[in-house]
């Protein structure tokens, strides 16, 4: 055995690169959809995590971005609809060493699979949420989501929906979320340079991807993806940087109170020093609301990392917990048991 540890540990791991997550299957997504760009960006990053192609599982529920699985070259498990997170879930407690990603869309995870969601959250599992977010019902032609304005003309809204939508990012909060980003299928750098955050991070990341669908809500998110329209619709984040947008550069937020507001630098003697300044990794949730509920047409759109934050794992501490009984038992295997006394304790 010592020998094969010997041989193993020599073995050189091959070079894995974009090709080495991809597969002989016919991508099929309608043209233009936002879709295939997060899914080259995922198999352009993963090979820069350092973990080997094997230790990588990807989980979906159902819904166009559900046929994810399939197009990768790694494990994975095409689920029932809305419950990628839970079964995410038991593969990881199950496997800890697997970096397992949860693809899903706005109706999988937010409708039918929302309870799933939040209580993945509030147990903060070591999972790699990325959560496309086209605000309809796209792969059972375009009814309305729990996404869609208020509004929203659809299939199932003729009249326009009613409804009050979900803010994934307010929701992840106040789930206890530890990780949430945002970012857009028309910035490729952005969305790579998150997903690598995501990865690293211990614990539950939710990324959400404002992704187009073309056929059925298509430019939902022109303002915020257009180039003419972007930078003064959109908001950067970077941790320890104050919060300024504009194509000139000279717009920022501050707080009145615990009000946003934008204000223009160089005016009523407003300066950089007056603008507040992004801390993802604050613990108390505060700030990271404030950021989560700007939207336009009064605030730019906020996008990259909101929240990033340390906090115990469920499937750490759910493993420990039974490494600990394991060790404290008198028996060490399954077989043991069986043959030692007929009489048994199940604790």
């Amino acid at each position: 055995m010592s020998n094969l540890q010997t041989i193993d540990k020599n073995i050189e791991k091959p070079v894995l690169t974009k090709k080495s997550f991809e597969n002989d299957q016919v991508v099929r997504w309608c043209p233009g959809c936002g879709d295939y760009v997060v899914l080259a960006t995922v198999q352009k990053v993963l090979p820069e995590l350092g973990i080997p192609i094997e230790n990588f599982a990807f989980i979906s529920g159902i819904g166009c971005s559900s046929r994810f699985p399939y197009y990768m070259n790694t494990y994975g498990f095409h689920t029932i609809h809305g419950r990628p997170v839970a079964v995410a879930t038991g593969v990881k407690i199950g496997n800890p060493e697997l970096s397992v990603w949860v693809i899903t869309g706005d109706g999988d995870s937010l409708a039918i699979g929302g309870n799933h969601l939040i209580h993945g959250l509030r147990r903060n599992i070591d999972l790699n949420i990325l959560m496309f977010n086209n605000q309809i019902y796209g792969l059972t032609k375009g009814q309305y989501s729990p996404t869609s304005p208020q509004g929203k003309v659809s299939v199932s809204t003729p009249d326009g929906s009613v409804e009050t939508p979900f803010n994934p990012a307010e929701l992840v909060l106040g789930a206890g979320g530890t990780f949430f980003a945002r970012v857009t299928d028309a910035d490729p750098k952005m969305m790579a340079a998150v997903i690598k955050e995501a990865a690293a991070h211990k614990g539950t990341s939710f990324v959400e991807i404002l992704q187009n669908c073309v056929i059925f809500n298509d430019e939902a998110h022109a303002k915020v993806t257009d180039k003419d329209k972007r930078d003064e619709n959109t908001l950067v984040l970077e941790h320890g940087k104050p919060m300024i947008f504009g194509k000139e550069k000279n717009k920022g937020i501050r707080l009145n109170g615990l009000q946003p507001e934008v204000v223009i630098i160089g005016e009523n003697g407003i300066t950089e020093a007056d603008i507040l300044v992004h801390d993802a990794y604050e613990k108390e949730p505060i700030l990271h609301l404030i950021l989560s509920r700007m939207k336009l047409p009064d605030f730019p759109v906020p996008l990259g990392v909101i929240r990033k934050v340390n906090a115990d794992s469920f499937d750490e501490d759910f493993n420990h917990q039974v490494q600990d009984k394991m060790d404290a038992s008198k028996y060490k295997s399954v077989e043991e048991m069986f043959k030692g006394s007929n009489v048994f304790e199940i604790a």
